[in-house]
């Protein structure tokens, strides 16, 4: 991508294309899309070679595992097994509190856009939906991005009433890392019918109206340190609520705040919305360089 030359909208970009990044004096480098993919890959590779040759590096799944001996333990997975089980054992205490400790430090739903391997299939499901919609052949169906609450709150009432994890049944992550770890399944059906709604009906529709897990985590980014800091560089040009599906976090980038912002002098603000998933993909587009990582912590460490 060449962000300072071109409108680097999903539209006008190849799919390929965005996976470099052009910087102002013609240097070429990865891009976050990519940087992001070699992390997923790396570690779904070490759940593969550990259990595959027992390198015992990082055993287990995203569900649970044990990295260099340390226990982690998804949070959503936590909730669920109390409310079917009522009680928890101390190992799933301490890796539950493991991973709220880091998240809440990189960011809560970073989970989804550097670690969720069905984030990967879910890009190319969108690319592929942006070209059937450009092509009229399909509509866009959209949702309130709100109804993920309702989901997170409906798997884990039936936890508690039926005793067992009935999220697991459908969770297209938990499917997709077990199948990379420990080999294919026929749930792996499951996640291709998902990757059609995708591509077919409405995009990014896992991530953005149903996964409890992608929810967990934003619950937790609310507040995370690390964050996408904003200054008032940006000339409102909306390249980065197109690229970004869970846009509605990048409110202040709009046209109709400027004048406000103008007013209060506001020169910088993080991007703190729960839904953000600090992939950053507005940060690869953003021409004027109005959008970055920062550490909010960073004036105490």
């Amino acid at each position: 991508m060449d962000k300072y030359n071109n409108r680097e909208t999903i539209k006008n970009s190849t799919f390929w294309s965005t996976f470099f990044s052009t910087s102002r004096d013609g240097k070429k480098g990865l891009s976050y899309r990519s940087k992001r993919w070699i992390l997923v890959i790396a570690i779904h590779l070490l759940f593969f070679l550990s259990f595959a040759i027992d390198i015992q590096t990082l055993e287990g799944t995203l569900n649970g595992s044990r990295f260099l001996g340390f226990h982690l333990i998804d949070p959503f997975t936590t909730l669920e097994m109390f409310l079917a089980e009522h009680h928890l054992h101390i190992n799933i205490i301490i890796g539950t509190s493991t991973i709220v400790l880091f998240y809440l430090l990189v960011g809560g739903r970073s989970y989804c856009a550097w670690v969720c391997p069905y984030g990967v299939l879910s890009e190319i499901a969108e690319k592929w939906h942006d070209t059937l919609v450009r092509k009229k052949i399909i509509k866009n169906i959209k949702f309130d991005h709100r109804i993920r609450h309702i989901f997170w709150l409906m798997f884990l009432v039936l936890s508690f009433v039926s005793g067992y994890l009935v999220f697991e049944t459908f969770n297209v992550v938990g499917i997709l890392s077990r199948a990379i770890a420990y080999g294919w399944s026929l749930a792996l059906i499951w996640v291709v019918l998902v990757f059609l709604l995708e591509v077919f009906v409405s995009r990014r529709a896992w991530c953005t109206y149903i996964c409890p897990i992608g929810t967990t985590y934003g619950y937790l980014g609310k507040v995370s340190a690390l964050r996408v800091e904003w200054n008032d560089n940006c000339d409102s040009c909306m390249v980065c609520h197109d690229v970004c599906f869970e846009n509605q976090v990048l409110e202040i980038t709009k046209a109709k705040y400027k004048k406000q912002i103008d007013e209060k002098e506001i020169k910088t603000a993080y991007i703190t919305g729960a839904d953000c998933t600090l992939c950053g993909r507005c940060i690869d587009v953003c021409h004027e360089d109005a959008l970055k990582f920062d550490f909010r912590l960073k004036s105490i460490v």
